[in-house]
C-alpha cells in the first residue's frame, strides 16, 4: 500500500472533477479552506498531502505545512496553542499562505471543533486549512459552511483495474480473471483494501484466483452461498439446519456474511413480488437481531425459516 503510493496529484487515479479544480484553485492562487469526505482508501488524505507538495518546495514543506491526525493530541488546547501560533505567524521570505492539514477532523471534539472555527476566520489572509474526514455529519455545520466540500466517492471498477493490473505487472503476481474480479468486489471502492487483500491472498496461495480471494478474507464463496440457498428452498428444515451448521464450522462462517451474500441472491431469484417483500423483512430483521447480539444458532434457524415459510408460499400460490 505504501510502495505504490501516488506522490503528485496528477498520479491519483480517482475524482479527476474534484483534482482538476484543485489545480485551478492553485494555478490561480484562490485556494479556499478545502473539506474533503468521504469513505476509507479512496485517496483524500492523499490529495491532501499531495496538493501540500505541489504548493510548497521540499525545504519550505515544514516551515509552510502543518499536518496533524487523529493520532495526535487535537483537543481544545492544541487548537488554541500550536494551531493557533502557526496560523498566525507569517513567513518572512515567502509569499503566500501556510497550510494546515487536520486529517480525520471527525475525531476532534466539539469543543476543539468549536474553537477552530474563529481561527480559520481570524487567519484567512495568511493560512488555508484542509479538513479531512470519513463522516461528514460529524464535523459541526459552522465549520462546513467555511469550506469548500469535495466529496470521495468509492472507486468504480473502472478506475481500479488499471491500477491494480500496474502493481500486479510490477510485482510480477499470477492473477486469473476472476481473482481481480473478485478483488474489486470486495474491496468495494476502497483503493487501499484491494491492494491488502491482493497481497495477502498472493502471500497465502501464490496465486490469486476467485476461491483464494474468497479464502484469504474469510467470505463465503458464491458456490457455497448457491448450495445453502438450495438447502433451505428444498430439504426439510432440520437436513437444511445441520447441513449449513456443519458448513458454518468447516469454513468458518460468520452468520453475517452469509446473510449479506444471501441477500444478493434474493434479489436475483424470481420470487413473487409479495413474497419477496416478506422474505426481505425478514432478512431485515434478522441482521437487525444479530447486530444486537444475539445467539447465532436460533437466527440462523430463524433464516431457514424464513426460506421453507416463503417456499410453502410459493407451493400454495402454484
Amino acid at each position: 500500500v505504501e510502495k505504490y503510493r501516488p506522490q503528485a496529484l496528477s498520479e491519483l487515479v480517482s475524482h479527476q472533477d474534484i483534482l482538476s479544480t484543485v489545480q485551478r484553485f492553485i494555478s490561480e492562487d484562490r485556494l479556499p479552506h478545502l473539506l474533503l469526505y468521504g469513505p476509507p482508501g479512496t485517496g483524500k488524505t492523499l490529495g491532501g498531502i499531495t496538493l501540500a507538495r505541489q504548493l510548497y518546495r521540499e525545504r519550505e514543506f515544514g516551515s509552510m505545512v502543518l499536518e496533524l491526525n487523529a493520532s495526535d493530541d487535537r483537543g481544545i488546547d492544541i487548537v488554541r496553542g500550536p494551531i493557533l501560533s502557526f496560523a498566525s505567524t507569517r513567513t518572512i521570505f515567502k509569499k503566500g499562505f501556510k497550510l494546515v492539514i487536520l486529517d480525520e477532523a471527525d475525531a476532534m471534539t466539539q469543543d476543539a471543533q468549536n474553537a477552530l472555527r474563529r481561527v480559520i476566520e481570524k487567519f484567512t489572509e495568511n493560512t488555508r486549512f484542509c479538513l479531512i474526514c470519513n463522516y461528514l455529519s460529524k464535523i459541526i455545520p459552522a465549520l462546513q459552511s467555511r469550506c469548500t466540500r469535495f466529496r470521495f466517492g468509492p472507486l468504480t471498477p473502472e478506475l481500479m483495474v488499471p491500477r491494480l493490473q500496474h502493481v500486479i505487472q510490477e510485482e510480477g503476481v499470477d492473477v486469473t480473471e476472476d481473482g481481480l474480479k473478485a478483488v474489486v468486489t470486495l474491496s468495494s471502492g476502497d483503493m487501499r483494501r484491494a491492494l491488502n487483500i491482493l497481497q495477502s491472498t498472493t502471500m497465502a496461495f501464490g496465486k490469486v484466483t476467485e476461491e483464494n480471494v474468497y479464502t484469504c478474507t474469510g467470505h463465503p464463496l458464491k458456490s457455497d452461498i448457491a448450495n445453502i440457498l438450495d438447502w433451505m428452498l428444498n430439504q426439510d428444515f432440520s437436513t437444511a439446519y445441520r447441513k449449513i451448521t456443519e458448513l458454518k464450522t468447516l469454513k468458518g462462517l460468520a452468520l453475517q456474511d452469509i446473510l449479506t451474500e444471501i441477500h444478493l441472491f434474493v434479489h436475483r431469484v424470481d420470487f413473487p413480488p409479495s413474497i419477496r417483500i416478506q422474505l426481505l423483512i425478514k432478512l431485515a430483521d434478522i441482521e437487525y437481531r444479530l447486530a444486537a447480539g444475539t445467539s447465532e444458532k436460533i437466527q440462523l434457524s430463524s433464516l431457514i425459516a424464513a426460506f421453507q415459510v416463503t417456499r410453502d408460499l410459493i407451493v400454495a400460490e402454484a
